[in-house]
């Protein structure tokens, strides 16, 4: 028994999520009808993290079982030949049959843009929030410092969506400015749904002056969604990398 794993990425804009769904084309049931397809048998396929509709992936991570012995390589070539162009398999790897993309994971790093500028870029609107008005990225970097170290994130979460627990740990965050661009990156051992969009939206609120770090880090005390900011759309956010 071989336990494979690929990293993908993938454009995210035609599709409704990663997680096969029964109505709408999702990426999950596209890859792995291309993996039952080469290795000639039905997979089980786990995977790091299920990114919603129109989410961005630079490396999401999958694996499965087979007992076929086809080449990596071949593996990884056959599958690109199938898959439509806005998904592509970067590498393929053989690993330890305990290996898991999911469960194995020690930290996943997203990254958001915002594209803040008086005018939208016809060729970053598909990968950005366009956000025309002024933000202040230095109080936006100093407010997104409070999320690190290990905390209820329930302000963030989708609402009304339940969980064992909503703690979660942050091991780096920051916003930088690069032109007219905003990068937010934020990597954490797990993530709640909608987690990253919802501190984006909340720290657009400081960047904006409509919100102090202060009643940034009172937002996160507060354990309430409704005293949070709005979602960020989905179009901004990258699942950057996942780390083993």
């Amino acid at each position: 028994m071989r336990n494979i794993s690929l990293v993908i990425e993938y454009e995210g804009t035609n599709y409704h999520g990663w997680q096969c769904q029964p109505n709408g084309l999702t990426i999950e049931e596209i890859v792995r009808s291309a993996i039952e397809r080469i290795i000639d048998h039905p997979v089980r396929m786990h995977s790091a993290g299920r990114t919603d509709a129109g989410v961005h992936a630079f490396g999401q991570v999958v694996n499965f079982l087979t007992v076929k012995s086809i080449p990596l390589m071949n593996i990884e070539r056959g599958l690109n030949s199938m898959l439509p162009s806005d998904i592509r398999v970067r590498s393929a790897r053989q690993q330890e049959l305990s290996f898991h993309a999911r469960y194995s994971a020690k930290s996943k790093t997203y990254v958001y843009s915002i594209h803040n500028a008086p005018r939208f870029s016809p060729f970053s609107v598909r990968y950005s929030w366009h956000y025309p008005f002024f933000l202040d990225c230095g109080l936006m970097n100093g407010a997104i410092k409070s999320i690190l170290g290990k905390h209820d994130f329930s302000s963030f979460k989708k609402k009304n969506e339940p969980y064992r627990s909503c703690e979660r740990e942050v091991l780096k965050a920051r916003a930088t400015r690069r032109g007219s661009f905003i990068y937010i990156m934020i990597e954490a051992t797990g993530f709640l749904r909608y987690m990253v969009r919802n501190i984006v939206g909340t720290l657009v609120l400081v960047g904006a002056g409509k919100m102090t770090v202060d009643d940034f880090q009172a937002v996160i005390d507060a354990r309430n969604r409704d005293r949070a900011g709005p979602t960020a759309p989905p179009q901004g956010l990258f699942l950057r990398r996942v780390v083993y």
